[in-house]
């Protein structure tokens, strides 16, 4: 029977030709000892003596078989680093068959097709070449122990069809690995443009909800100007005709007692529309043209805003100013965003009688503005998603101060913002802003502290 040994061992090549090859072998193993059963005691029926020989060199074969077939469960090939042993042997039992059958016309010597066909399936085609030379002495010795006249003949019919089966196998199987190889590489091909797809794809949706977010805050923020536009044009007019009341009140004659009461009435007044004229201020449409600033005017403006917010009641803000920073050319209002973000955000994280520290410097030429608080500080399992839009941790948060703060920054501004650090005792964040005269500027000498009560 014809079988040929597989691979040193079964590695999955992407094309699967392995695989496939060991699955052939095998089959083809069982084959021909059944096959050969067959003939032996059913079809051929040669002498007793004779067959029974032949049943011991077919069980050997269904042996080997065997074991071949065990070891190919395993993941492993049978004697797989010699293939040329596994061709000797087959010849000299195809040899075997043939001579102890009906020598040079029995059907046994087919297998030595077959032998050749699988053989040109697992190996290279010199080790398939090497098989037709060990087949064609095989079946040589065999011609020469018949001595018959014909011998000659049916020998050189033989070892060209032989040679024929060789070269059809060898080209055959050429052209399937070849067009095997190239079916892996375009599979390969094929999935490296899908994860670019699936890539591009996640890179235009998170694009797109960013764009989605920055939207949702325009209109919330048009919103917003219209409704304090609204508010401070109603409460603006009482309080005007309250204070032309409070005017004329004070021209009468008055004891002491009511002047000062009438006048802690006026400054209170003023005090009220001071904060409506920050409030109109904020909420006006904001102008994107650049203009040279003051960073620590900005965060003036900043702090001003935020000391309105509910939750600054108990807070201390610590302002680590650098003495001499240079102006910076800026679009003003989208910087007060910013600082304004940052600041109720450290707001929020801070507990009553908390403390926030701003600082600025200047170092390598960018102004470094940079906002620490001692609240719980930030999740690891959060700190890549804080620049996201819609993430927030608050109840009431809709997840979107900080994404415009980094898109404000560097999109507009041309700087950049980084979380620095964070832990339990505190989070820190850092502003870097830059233009041609901070970088002409030289660094700036340490900062002094200067302390602010917020309530």
């Amino acid at each position: 029977m014809s079988i040929t040994a597989t691979t040193p061992k079964l590695t999955r090549d992407p094309s699967g030709w392995e695989l496939a090859s060991e699955s052939i072998t095998v089959k083809i193993r069982w084959f021909g000892v059944a096959v050969g059963y067959l003939v032996v005691n059913f079809l051929n029926r040669p002498a007793g003596d004779q067959r029974a020989v032949m049943n011991a060199i077919l069980t050997l074969g269904a042996t080997y078989a065997l074991v071949d077939t065990l070891w190919s469960l395993k993941g492993r090939v049978f004697l797989s680093r010699w293939p040329l042993i596994i061709s000797l042997m087959e010849a000299v039992f195809i040899g075997f068959l043939c001579y102890f059958d009906q020598g040079l016309e029995s059907p046994f010597r087919f297998y030595y097709f077959l032998s050749l066909l699988v053989c040109a399936i697992r190996y290279s085609p010199a080790v398939t070449l090497a098989t037709f030379a060990l087949h064609s002495i095989s079946y040589g010795e065999l011609a020469f122990s018949r001595g018959s006249e014909s011998a000659v003949t049916s020998l050189f019919v033989m070892l060209v069809s032989m040679g024929w089966v060789t070269w059809a196998c060898t080209s055959l199987v050429g052209l399937l690995k070849a067009a095997g190889r190239r079916m892996a590489q375009l599979n390969e091909e094929l999935q490296h443009n899908q994860a670019q797809l699936e890539e591009r794809i996640q890179q235009r949706t998170l694009q797109l909800q960013q764009s989605q977010a920055l939207v949702v805050q325009q209109e919330k923020q048009a919103a917003f100007g219209l409704l304090a536009a609204g508010i401070a044009h109603e409460v603006g007019n009482p309080l005007a005709a309250i204070s032309s009341l409070v005017q004329m009140l004070n021209r009468r004659p008055n004891d002491d007692y009511t002047r000062e009461r009438l006048q802690m009435v006026d400054d209170q007044l003023r005090r009220i529309q001071g904060i409506l004229r920050e409030l109109v201020d904020f909420s006006r449409p904001a102008i994107k043209q650049q203009s040279m600033c003051d960073v620590h005017e900005i965060l003036g403006a900043a702090l001003n805003i935020a000391k309105y917010y509910k939750r600054t009641k108990g807070k201390k803000i610590v302002t680590v100013y650098a003495e001499g920073l240079p102006f910076l050319r800026i679009v003003r209002d989208q910087l007060v965003q910013v600082f304004l973000n940052l600041i109720l955000n450290a707001m929020d994280a801070t507990e009553e009688g908390g403390t926030i520290e701003i600082t600025t410097l200047l170092s390598r030429g960018w102004i470094e503005v940079a906002v620490l608080d001692d609240g719980h500080g930030i999740s690891s399992e959060n700190l890549a998603r804080v620049f996201r839009p819609y993430f927030t941790t608050k109840d009431t948060g809709t997840g979107l101060g900080l994404f415009v703060c980094k898109h404000l920054v560097e999109e507009s501004l041309g700087g950049r913002i980084e979380l620095s650090e964070t832990s339990s005792t505190g989070t820190k964040f850092k502003v870097y802003l830059t233009c041609d005269n901070v970088r002409r500027h030289p660094d700036v000498a340490e900062p002094t502290l200067v302390s602010t009560e917020m309530s």
